[in-house]
């Protein structure tokens, strides 16, 4: 039997207030609830600017407790729109103790999960270690009523074993909120060679798993506080690939974008009749995936 779902994706350009990017968030969550959406997928860190190309301490301010004013805010949009909706907070679990968190909120507002993100980054412009503890809740789906999300978040999407992990605990469905970007010294050669690395890793997950990916990212330009480089230049293109990886959607670079995507979750189960990769895995000889590296 088909099992349909309308996603919606929201890419957005934010702004250095909280409040302006929520309100956006929430006009752009009511249109896209009023036309059909019933699942609908922010980006990483979609509250605030992407904080993490300094590193400063008075920016832990930014983090919100849960439950908190800031999630009491998208519980209601859940409840007043009757839909899922996939957000990306940073949780303020204990004082000096921090965690990049997506939170799935059930039609009713009730949290139906959340997920503290796994691989912590740091690199220029991206030190994230700084902020985020590395998440302690393991790769766990989250059960909604629009189906299991295997949700992650944009640097666990550069890894096949978290996915894998996702597929083989029953996600019908990978979603990774994402920022990430160029940085203005990289050529265009690279600039294009590190978006189409991203693109096809993330088609590839589909593919391995036989599930469909929703990548959503943020876009636009958003200036280093430090000044040390010219800013992050955050390239869009949002996609849905489908579990043979195909596209289903996929935004521009340049600029905001909304939509609404039909996906038929039962799909997956003739892709996976047709190239039965579960079945194949040689787990009797995959112990080594537990070392660092094999010397």
């Amino acid at each position: 039997m088909k099992k349909n779902i309308k996603i919606g994706i929201i890419q957005q350009a934010n702004c250095d207030s909280p409040e302006d990017n929520r309100r956006r968030i929430a006009d752009k969550v009511r249109t896209l609830a009023e036309n059909g959406a019933e699942l609908i997928v922010n980006q990483e860190l979609h509250d605030t600017l992407y904080f993490c190309q300094t590193e400063s301490t008075d920016l832990c301010d930014y983090a919100v407790a849960i439950p908190s004013a800031v999630t009491d805010f998208y519980a209601s949009l859940a409840r007043e729109t009757s839909t899922v909706i996939v957000v990306s907070l940073y949780e303020r679990r204990a004082p000096g103790l921090y965690h990049n968190t997506a939170v799935v909120f059930e039609k009713d507002g009730s949290i139906a999960g959340k997920y503290r993100k796994m691989h912590i980054p740091d690199d220029p412009a991206y030190y994230e270690k700084f902020y985020f503890t590395p998440g302690d809740l393991g790769f766990e789906p989250i059960d909604t009523s629009v189906g299991r999300l295997g949700v992650l978040v944009c640097w666990d999407q550069w890894y096949p074993e978290a996915a894998r992990l996702m597929a083989l605990r029953g996600a019908e469905l990978l979603i990774y909120p994402t920022a990430i970007g160029w940085e203005s010294s990289d050529t265009p050669e690279e600039q294009a060679r590190q978006l189409d690395a991203w693109v096809t890793v993330q088609r590839g997950h589909a593919v391995a798993n036989g599930l469909p990916v929703v990548a959503v990212n943020r876009v636009g330009h958003e200036p280093d506080p430090s000044k040390m480089t010219n800013g992050i230049l955050f390239w869009g293109n949002s996609f849905v690939a489908g579990p043979q990886g195909e596209f289903l959607f996929r935004a521009p670079s340049d600029c905001e974008a909304t939509e609404i995507i039909d996906i038929d979750l039962s799909r997956s189960e003739n892709v996976r009749r047709w190239w039965p990769f579960l079945r194949d895995r040689r787990i009797d000889e995959y112990g080594g995936l537990t070392s660092r590296y094999l010397d």
